[in-house]
């Protein structure tokens, strides 16, 4: 039987980022999100250089973004905002909001939900997505948890029920997977070591899956494919809490690494 849940409702900074009570009780603390802290580690650099692509397209056909451009030459601000609009008009948010809805549709797939008027395309994803799931149970979808060790919470895509275990599992809908798998990696190895969490009273209980593999579900946008792999999470373990430490020395460097000289104390 598949068990839903109502996501709780977390409070957030200004940020976004979930304010969470602490085991011993008190006043809520921001927690890192469990989906920002492979970027602490990934390698962007091919992320990066598309981004550089999608601006310098969007810009190409915006006589009004180029003069604007030109006029707020020495303004950061300003320019970050052109170089995003830029970007969105070159349909880079596009996938984005695809990979958005097709996680939408999956959990009403999932429920047996039926769904709403949808193009052929986006049809043809999910009977794959409905055929690659037949093999597994769904537990629990969508739900947050906290990982209070590493100070990290969000919300996991699934856990599945496969051959008598749990296992943490993530829907991701780009091209490929080579380049993030590391990262998924770091994601269902902080989920399945998360605790079920209601943000009224600060209550955990454990989640009962599989410490060492997770799966990605893998359903490229408009392929009519979906395909599954195992998903190595005690590597993945290993690099959140890699990941902590970087980000720990970030901000202790911002004002702890540096002092001004002053001729008069000697070397030290």
């Amino acid at each position: 039987m598949t068990i839903t849940t109502p996501a709780p409702v977390v409070p957030r900074d200004r940020w976004g980022w979930p304010k969470i009570i602490p085991p011993e009780g008190g006043e809520p603390v921001k927690y890192m999100r469990i989906s920002k802290v492979k970027d602490l580690i990934d390698d962007r650099f091919r992320l990066e250089l598309w981004g550089k692509r999608m601006v310098a397209l969007g810009l190409v056909d915006r006589r009004d973004l180029q003069l604007a451009v030109s006029a707020h030459r020495g303004d950061k601000g300003q320019l970050d905002k052109l170089c995003k609009e830029a970007l969105n008009y070159a349909q880079a948010s596009a996938a984005a909001n695809v990979g958005t809805a097709l996680h939408t549709l999956a959990e009403m797939v999932d429920k047996g939900v039926e769904l709403p008027p949808i193009d052929a395309e986006a049809l043809a994803d999910l009977a794959a997505y409905e055929d690659a799931m037949a093999p597994f149970e769904v537990v629990l979808s969508e739900t947050f948890v906290v990982v209070d060790e590493l100070k990290a919470a969000g919300s996991f895509d699934r856990i599945l029920a496969y051959e008598g275990r749990n296992y943490i599992a993530d829907i991701k809908t780009g091209a490929g997977v080579d380049f993030i798998a590391g990262g998924v990696a770091i994601q269902l190895a902080l989920y399945s070591r998360g605790q079920l969490y209601d943000p009224g009273t600060g209550v955990r209980m454990p989640l009962d899956v599989d410490q060492d593999r997770g799966i990605l579900i893998h359903l490229p946008q408009g392929a009519a494919t979906c395909t599954l792999y195992w998903i190595d999470i005690q590597a993945g373990w290993l690099a959140a809490q890699l990941a902590t430490r970087v980000r720990n020395f970030r901000t202790y460097a911002k004002k702890n690494l540096h002092e001004p000289f002053n001729t008069t104390e000697g070397t030290p």
